[in-house]
Order: structure tokens, then sequence, then C-alpha cells
């Protein structure tokens, strides 16, 4: 049977793309669940895409930073959302794609939405340039250091997934923080079970190689956590 190590318990928490409300509802059954019976030892591991889409990206970056959950150990993993938004600040043509997946929002979160009246290419230089100004030096940091995956027992966290039949050592970058069809498709026995995010299902999806909990939290208001302990699973949903 898949389990995670003795003693430990994770809760894994799907994308929550600028919904500080639904994150910090979460959070708080998450915390409900620890005061009934905590464990050993206990982890969070947060799946990436914490910005754009919803409101209040910037506020959610905040929230991670100043109010972690009580757990032992906190892993947020890099989102391809992450990923766009930091190539954004150093590379203006990565705008136009960025503002067509969330960015828009992401932008006046941190107020650097330029005037919507300019030429296109003046429009992007603005927003650019208003967001490098914007965006804290914490941030920064943050999201520079956030890892690809994480590995709990027989368990393996990543964004979007992985390409089936390659070796975790030698995956991509870009596979695991932006594939979909190969990696959900597959029937493939990864070596571990994949817990990811990124590609949208109303319910959790529960396959013999992968546990998908990216629920739309940005547009269902379900917002949902993956509990792991032993051999055991549950969810915990806003």
């Amino acid at each position: 049977m898949t389990a995670v190590p003795p003693g430990t318990r994770v809760y894994a928490i799907g994308d929550v793309h600028g919904r500080l409300d639904l994150l910090m509802r979460l959070e708080a059954m998450i915390e409900a669940d620890l005061a009934r019976a905590r464990p050993a030892r206990t982890v969070a591991v947060y799946l990436g895409d914490y910005v754009d889409r919803g409101p209040e990206s910037r506020e959610v970056l905040d929230h991670l930073l100043d109010r972690p959950l009580p757990a032992d150990e906190t892993v947020h993993l890099l989102g391809n959302h992450e990923d766009a938004m930091c190539r954004f600040l150093v590379d203006r043509w990565v705008g136009e794609s960025w503002m067509g997946f969330g960015g828009m929002e992401t932008l006046k979160s941190y107020g650097a939405a330029p005037d919507p009246a300019l030429p296109p290419e003046e429009w992007m230089a603005q927003a650019q340039d208003a967001f490098n100004r914007a965006v804290p030096e914490r941030h920064l940091a943050f999201l520079e250091g956030l890892p690809l995956r994480h590995a709990e027992g027989d368990y393996l966290f990543v964004h979007a997934g992985i390409r089936p039949r390659i070796p975790l050592a030698r995956q991509r970058r870009d596979d695991l923080l932006w594939i979909r069809h190969e990696f959900l498709d597959s029937e493939v026995d990864h070596g571990q079970v994949v817990v990811h995010g990124h590609s949208i299902a109303w319910e959790p999806e529960i396959r013999p190689n992968r546990i998908g909990i990216d629920t739309g939290a940005y547009v269902s208001g379900r917002l949902t956590a993956l509990v792991l302990e032993g051999e055991k699973r549950r969810f915990l949903s806003t």
C-alpha cells in the first residue's frame, strides 16, 4: 500500500490563485484538524499557483510569508503562474501571454496596471516598469527560492505532473510546471503516486498513479487539501 513515513501527516494544498479568503478558510480547517489530534510530524505542501486569476495575489504571498501554518515543515512549490510572473519582471515579451491567463489580476493586486487607453507596446513597457517597482524584495526572494518537487514516502508532490517513463532526475522543468495530457492520460506506474495541481477537476481526481487536487478555487470557490497519514487519504475543502 502507498504510505507516507510513520508518524507523519501531510497536508497538500491545491492551487490558490489569488483567493486569500479561501486560503484562510482552508488553513483554519487544517489548524482545527491538528488541534483534534496532532501527529509526531506535520508537513504542509503547497502545490504552487498562488498568484493570478483571483483578486488578491499580493495578499496571498504576504499571508504565506507572515502567517505560516503551525506545521513542523512547510514546503511551497513553484507553479507555472509564479514562473510567468517572475519572467515578466525581466522579459517584457512574456507579458502578452501572461495577461491572457491571469497576469492582469496580479498587476492590479500590486497596483501596477497602467492606463488601459495606452497603445499596447507602451502599456506593456509601463506595466513591466511599474511591476518591478511594486513587487517587494521579500516576495522576489520567496518566489526565486521555490522548489519544483517534494517527496514524502511513496508520494511525489509537483505542480503539474511528470513526463511518463522519464527518470525523475531527467524531468524537464517545463514539464513539472506545465505538462497536462501526456501525464493526465498516462496509466504508467511512476514509482511514486504523484500529487499535483495545475489541471482543474471539480472533484479531486484519484488514479492509481496520481492524485489531482486543483478544484478551480478562483472560479468554483472550492480550495482543496489532501491529507495523508500512514496509508490513509482524506480531503478537506472549502
